[in-house]
């Protein structure tokens, strides 16, 4: 190669390396403005060094070890993810629940079961996800892949799932138990909402057989909403919590309609009166109430209770039906009875006996049906010794009957000659006791206690002691005739009751059983006595007003006049002893006293007109005429025929007080100086 060539080539060769060495100074120009420019960044990543090394230190092991931990891990993440998603969607019905049910009910209780469903799968997978987790832990430290720090804080990590998981409430953060307080709370207003009171008029004394008075039942769709939120409360563990609800709205709403009853009589007690007759009227209130209860008010209750909680069996609604008939004042009407049965004894105590007695028995079927359950013990325990106080307690007056009615022949016999009180009282207590309102409940009474003690009871000994009774009555009667010191008021005293016992009797149960021939015995003792009663008093009156001696004649006027003054006065005196005798005498029965009156006025006014138009003339004129003329003829009659009218008496009892009150005496028993009329 010639030298120019050379050079040329070598000058080319200078070229070259002097652009290169231009192109690296300027690169490393470049580059030493890119260092600068990075110096803080290098600065960090020398300071974060130590960390992103720990970071990297768990994977230092060897790559057959980390290749096997992955197969580990993998399993273990999916159940973790599951769990994790599952989780979310639980927050996601959060907004649903805490809404109000009444809006869309079904739509809330869907949601709250996808909530149960979700917590129950949480509850059941999230042990298992935990599990899996620390297995790769255990993992990782017996192949040391990871060293101590790192799994101890793994470890901790796990302990505090661990302890969250078995907390269960926490993993909805409550919002089941908001949702359920919700539940609870639209329970109690659908009930309030359809529970209405009974709307009553004043009440009626037949208010048990009056119809279709029941509250009506709780609409079926309003039934199927609360028998859907009881499924779900039942499903948490809430049914009692509902039944309690129920019981209060329930009881409550019975209370309400009874009030109107006017039941404020069932809390007497037995020292609030004095004798079963202070609350007569309240017991014949307390039969029809009681009906009434059962019938329509506890009966609804009853068929209402089967119809909500039917789908959880029958302990449930029974036990529900139970606390509500306590809580609205079932036992109260059973210890108003219990109260009778506990005041003192009384002939007519008896008779209330066998009406509270009737009244149970009527409803005896209801009874063992609403309350015969196990849930009803209580109400069932205070009905059978109820029962069983009233079986007692009529019994026991029953057979003491004749006992009391002979231990009154010891009592003197009544100053006015009239019936005493044992006897009207004895004679129509008697025929109550086998009328047609009484006879077959005292039987049923008398059988049951009879078989109490295991003693026969014969079809017909009712009738047998009734008669016993009324032969006692007559043994008294008899008694008491002899008692009188005055023959003449013992004579007037067997009119009367001989007559009462006779018309008292016929016609009646009691006087069929006796006999025509013993009613007829009477009949004719009460003539008998009545004969010999007018024969000896107002018979001998006209004796007094003789004519003997009276032959008027020209001359004997004077000696006329006075005979008719003497013989008047002596009939006057006559007149007045006895009428202040007789006068607080009394003849009980009206048609007897009007008979009795008409036969005086017939025995004595015929005689004393004609006595006074023939001789009253001969007194009238003179100056002391109003000395012997003291009656007229109908002042006379009209005083005669207003005898023996009776004071009111109270007839209840043996033990009955005498009457306070007297009768007014309407006839005017002034004498009269008037002309005869």
């Amino acid at each position: 190669m010639s030298e120019p060539a050379m050079v040329e080539r070598g000058i080319q060769s200078l070229l070259a390396a002097t652009n290169h060495l231009k192109s690296s100074l300027e690169k490393s120009k470049a580059i030493g403005l890119a260092l600068e420019r990075t110096s803080p960044r290098f600065d960090e990543i020398e300071q974060r060094l130590p960390s992103l090394e720990a970071a990297v230190r768990p994977i230092r092991a060897d790559r057959e070890a980390l290749v096997a931990v992955g197969g580990h891990i993998n399993r273990a993440v999916g159940p973790a993810a599951a769990v994790l998603k599952v989780f979310d969607a639980v927050h996601g019905l959060e907004k649903s629940l805490l809404s109000d049910p009444k809006n869309d009910l079904s739509s809330y209780l869907a949601v709250l079961k996808r909530l149960e469903e979700a917590l129950r799968f949480l509850g059941e997978n999230c042990g298992l996800a935990i599990q899996w987790l620390e297995d790769i832990v255990e993992y990782l430290e017996d192949h040391s892949v990871a060293d101590e720090k790192y799994l101890s804080n793994l470890k901790k990590s796990l302990r505090g799932l661990r302890e969250f998981q078995q907390e269960k409430a926490r993993l909805d953060g409550g919002l089941r138990d908001a949702a359920l307080d919700k539940l609870e709370n639209e329970f109690r207003r659908l009930l309030k909402d359809n529970s209405v009171p009974l709307p009553m008029a004043s009440p009626s004394p037949s208010l048990g057989e009056q119809a279709c008075i029941a509250p009506s039942q709780l609409p079926v769709t309003v039934i199927h909403k609360l028998q859907a939120v009881l499924g779900r409360l039942r499903a948490n563990n809430r049914l009692e919590k509902c039944v309690s609800i129920y019981v209060e709205v329930r009881s409550s709403n019975v209370r309400a309609s009874l009030q109107a009853l006017d039941l404020d009589y069932l809390d007497i007690s037995v020292t609030e009166f004095n004798d079963v007759q202070s609350i007569e009227g309240y017991i014949s209130q307390w039969g029809n109430h009681l009906e009434f209860a059962v019938k329509h008010l506890f009966e609804a209750e009853f068929k209402l209770c089967n119809d909500v909680f039917e789908r959880f069996g029958s302990n449930v609604w029974m036990d529900c039906f139970s606390k509500i008939a306590a809580q609205a004042g079932m036992l109260a009407f059973l210890q108003f009875g219990k109260t009778v049965t506990d005041s003192k004894k009384d002939p007519i105590k008896l008779l209330k006996l066998l009406d509270i007695f009737t009244s149970l028995n009527k409803l005896r079927g209801d009874f063992n049906r609403l309350f015969g359950g196990a849930a009803c013990a209580e109400t069932q325990s205070f009905t059978r010794d109820l029962i069983k106080k009233l079986i007692d307690g009529a019994a026991e007056i029953f057979w003491e009957l004749l006992v009391q009615v002979e231990i009154q022949k010891q009592i003197p016999p009544p100053s006015d000659g009239g019936v005493p009180r044992l006897v009207s009282f004895v004679t129509d207590y008697c025929n109550k006791l086998v009328g047609d309102k009484y006879k077959s409940t005292l039987s049923q009474v008398l059988l049951i206690h009879k078989s109490w003690r295991s003693e026969r009871f014969q079809e017909n000994q009712l009738t047998v002691e009734i008669l016993r009774i009324i032969k006692m009555i007559e043994q008294n009667m008899d008694a008491w005739m002899k008692a009188y010191p005055d023959q003449t008021l013992a004579h007037f005293f067997g009119m009367n009751n001989h007559y009462h016992l006779y018309k008292s009797l016929k016609g009646t149960r009691i006087g069929d059983q006796l006999g025509d021939s013993w009613l007829k015995e009477h009949d004719q003792y009460k003539e008998y006595y009545a004969t010999v009663f007018l024969r000896d008093t107002w018979g001998k009156l006209p004796s007094h007003l003789s004519r003997e001696g009276l032959i008027l004649f020209s001359g004997g006027h004077a000696t006329a006049r006075d005979l008719v003054k003497k013989r008047l006065k002596s009939f006057n005196d006559a007149f007045d002893e006895m009428y202040k005798k007789q006068s607080a005498w009394v003849v009980p029965e009206k048609d007897l006293r009007e008979r009795v009156c008409q036969q005086i006025v017939q025995a004595v006014v015929p005689v004393y007109r004609s006595y006074m138009q023939n001789y009253g003339p001969l007194v009238e004129k003179d100056a002391s005429s109003s000395k012997y003329v003291r009656y007229t003829v109908v002042a006379l009659e009209k005083i005669l025929s207003s005898l023996y009218i009776p004071r009111p008496m109270r007839y209840g009892s043996f033990k009955g007080t005498p009457p306070s009150e007297k009768l007014r005496n309407d006839v005017d028993l002034r004498r009269t100086t008037s002309a005869v009329v």
